[in-house]
């Protein structure tokens, strides 16, 4: 098929089909295909000039339109294909935002102005494709809420899809909606907040409202809170400014809080907390050196030789009590800033500090010899302990020595007197003071004597430098400082050593002679105690002869006594013998009768009581068979008896009680009856042997006419 331009300036498009062999007049201007338009597409045509359309519809020069008829389709002469569109398919789940581009009018009639924006569901239609004039902005998803949710939209729009600038809008699940154009969701979908009964909000109003909870009326930047068990979904006008959880707190934990209104900040201890909505956490900073103590962990009193720093394994939270554990026989200052006051706490105990205190920090000398600040601690030890320092001294005649002492110290301090206990903390370095102390009064003492004396008599000439002599010229026994009552007990000097060589070399010949002039000593004594042993040894010796020789005659004698006693012994020996054996042999016998005499009474005594067991075992028996018997006769005369009444209850009252009773009648009735058919009141018919009781007969004859009485009284009546 194709489409020609003649020289005549005019177009024409020949459609029909078959061959076409232009004229001389005619140029082949182009060979077109036609479009195929599927299902749910369109195809966008644009007018090159002025025509008319297929359906005859007025085109103007660059009017576009849409051709959405499926099938071929072949463009005309003047129409310019410009893109195929696809139709956007919608589901429940899907909408389209778009945009007019230009005032047009719709395929339903509905006229959208420029920069117009709407948007188009499901229940619209299925699918949609855009018209030349609309701008898909983009997809829509749906917005889902379940009941556990909420949102805020931001800019919603009215019934007229018109959106209301600056309001807001609260939408509370389950529900399922479409962000129409120009809304928007502050902060998406958030979850309902579900308080428990250790759980709170703090609010802040943002604009002037009702509170419909509690009927308050809240001003803008009014903060107040709620706690639970509840569910809570904050209005448009409410902001949630924090979740509060509550804070459970032992006997010996706590938190620091501070009141944001007035600044004020104070300590929870020992109980469940929850912050309200004017207070807030306090973060409590301590200084870098307390605060390294507090982290390193150390027991001060098990761990008072390790000098090495530990670093610390976990952060502190400062908005917890500061606690801290007082050793036992240790001591703890504390000073409150806020007060101006001090407190000290003896050990054991559990220190918690407040807001305004903080721990006065110990710095003591250490090392050998002793340095300044070389122990940094919390808890001042009261003692017994020893601490041990190296000091040179010089001798009168300029021998220089180190020494080194060990001395043993505690402290004495009355715990119920806060003077006492003041007098603690009072010398910031009592090792060091303590230290130069005893050191200034031992080089004073060893400075007046030779290095001679000193060396033979240096533990007392120190403990006198130190301690002192009392009135009886005795050593003391303590010295105390009584700027903080601590008193040293007792030094030891562990070593002397000479600073110089010489000094050195003539100690030690000085050691070697006193050693050589000792072991000499030593081996004289030994030589004379065994000469001395010896002698004991040989004497013990004679002694124990004559011993032995005495008791080796006592042992003849005895042995000669003994041969006489058993010469006398076989002589009378056999007279003896036989009189005893016939003595024990008749002792026997009698023994033997007895014990058979005794046998066979307990025989009989157990043939007794086998038969009287027998017999009462029988007679039980017999009389349990009685019984048994018995009750069985009772109880077949009982069953017979109860027979019997059965019986004869059944027999009456089958034949019924009337029938008894006319039966009991009918004798008397009878006889009645007959000596009233002869005519006879009564008849006494008797022979001769057969006597007549008359008072029987009497009776019988008063008794007949009382019946007839009563037989004829009813007649009468009636």
């Amino acid at each position: 098929m194709f489409i020609w331009c003649a020289c005549l300036r005019f177009c024409r498009c020949r459609r029909k089909s078959g061959t076409y062999i232009p004229r001389k007049e005619e140029e082949v201007a182009e060979t077109i295909l036609a479009s195929v338009i599927l299902p749910n597409q369109a195809l966008k045509l644009r007018a090159r000039k002025e025509t008319k359309d297929r359906e005859g519809t007025d085109r103007v020069t660059g009017e576009e339109w849409l051709v959405k008829k499926v099938g071929a389709y072949l463009p005309g002469a003047y129409e310019e294909v410009v893109d195929v569109v696809n139709a956007y398919v919608l589901t429940d789940k899907k909408a389209l935002h778009m945009r007019a581009c230009r005032t047009f009018t719709d395929d339903k009639g509905v006229t959208h102005r420029n920069g117009e924006e709407w948007l188009i569901k499901f229940s619209d239609t299925e699918t949609h494709i855009p018209g030349v004039y609309e701008e898909v902005v983009r997809v829509v998803d749906i917005q889902t809420l379940n009941n556990r949710q909420y949102c805020v939209v931001e800019d919603p729009a009215d019934e007229d899809g018109k959106p209301q600038l600056g309001q807001r809008k609260l939408v509370k699940g389950e529900k399922s909606f479409f962000l129409l154009p120009g809304e928007r969701l502050q902060r998406g979908i958030q979850n309902v907040y579900i308080l428990g009964e250790d759980e709170g909000l703090i609010l802040k109003s943002t604009e002037a409202f009702t509170d419909s909870i509690e009927g308050a009326q809240r001003r803008p930047g009014d903060r107040w809170m709620i706690r639970g068990p509840c569910e809570y979904v904050p209005p448009v006008e409410v902001e949630v400014t924090a979740q509060r959880k509550a804070i459970p707190l032992d006997e010996n934990e706590g938190i620091y809080v501070r009141d944001v209104k007035t600044g004020k900040v104070r300590a929870i201890i020992g109980r469940t907390y929850m912050l309200t909505h004017d207070e807030e956490l306090w973060a409590k900073d301590l200084p870098p050196a307390v605060e390294a103590l507090l982290a390193s962990g150390r027991d001060p009193l098990a761990d008072r030789s390790d000098r090495s720093k530990a670093a610390a394994d976990a952060k502190r939270d400062k908005t917890k009590v500061i606690t801290y554990r007082v050793p036992h026989n240790a001591t703890v200052q504390i000073y409150d800033y806020k007060q101006k006051k001090a407190r000290v706490v003896f050990g054991p105990e559990l220190v918690m500090l407040d807001p305004e205190e903080q721990f006065t920090q110990l710095s003591l000398s250490g090392g050998k010899p002793k340095c300044p600040n070389a122990i940094k601690s919390l808890c001042l030890l009261l003692g017994p302990d020893f601490c041990t320092d190296i000091i040179t001294i010089e001798t009168s005649d300029h021998a220089r020595l180190k020494l080194q002492l060990s001395y043993n110290w505690h402290f004495e301090v009355d715990r119920d007197s806060e003077d006492h206990a003041a007098k603690l903390f009072s010398v910031p370095d009592f090792v060091g003071d303590a230290c130069k102390a005893i050191a200034s009064r031992v080089r004073g003492a060893v400075a007046s004597v030779q290095f001679d004396d000193f060396h033979k008599n240096s533990a007392r000439i120190i403990r006198t430098s130190v301690f002192g002599m009392d009135e009886n010229q005795k050593v003391r026994d303590r010295f105390a400082f009584p700027a903080n009552n601590l008193v040293i007990t007792s030094i030891d000097i562990q070593s002397v050593e000479p600073v110089d060589q010489r000094t050195r070399d003539s100690l030690q010949k000085s050691v070697q002679l006193a050693i050589e002039i000792t072991t000499n000593s030593q081996e004289a004594t030994a030589r004379h105690e065994a000469d001395r042993l010896e002698q004991e040894a040989k004497g013990r010796l004679e002694r124990q002869k004559i011993t032995d020789e005495a008791e080796a005659e006592r042992s003849r004698r005895d042995l000669l006594m003994l041969q006489a006693e058993s010469s006398a012994v076989e002589s009378t020996g056999q007279a003896k013998a036989e009189a005893q054996s016939r003595a024990e042999a008749t002792k026997i016998e009698g023994q033997a009768a007895v014990e058979q005499a005794r046998l066979k009474a307990e025989a009989s005594k157990i043939e007794a009581e086998s038969e009287l067991e027998r017999l009462g075992k029988a007679r039980e028996a017999e009389l349990k068979y009685l019984k048994e018997q018995n009750e069985l006769e009772v109880s077949k005369e009982r069953d017979m008896a109860t027979i019997e009444t059965t019986r004869f209850q059944e027999q009456v009252s089958s034949i019924g009680k009337d029938t008894i009773r006319s039966i009991a009648t009918s004798g008397p009735e009878m006889q009645v009856k007959l000596l009233q058919s002869l005519g006879l009141q009564t008849t006494l018919i008797t022979d001769g042997n057969s006597p007549i009781n008359l008072f029987n007969t009497a009776q019988g004859l008063v008794g007949g006419g009382m019946l007839k009485r009563r037989h004829d009284e009813p007649a009468g009546e009636e």
